[in-house]
């Protein structure tokens, strides 16, 4: 159903299919921060645990394929 609505946006609603294009480059953006990130805390605490108590860059490793907007 959702894939069918997506279909119709992007062919009969070109505005909301530009915002459905910033909304994947917003996604995409997001996902290159996380990537940074996990770089950063790798270099700076290696392997240790992160704040409050999380697994440190072991954790961040599993949120990096974390889409925001999974459907676009």
């Amino acid at each position: 159903m959702v894939q069918a609505s997506l279909l119709r946006v992007y062919r009969e609603d070109p505005f909301n299919a530009q915002l459905c294009e910033r909304m994947v480059d917003l996604d995409e953006g997001i996902q290159e921060w996380r990537y940074r990130h996990v770089k950063m805390v790798q270099r700076t605490i290696g392997s240790k645990q992160g704040t409050g108590g999380c697994a440190g860059s072991a954790y961040l490793v599993t949120t990096l394929m974390t889409r925001c907007f999974p459907d676009l």
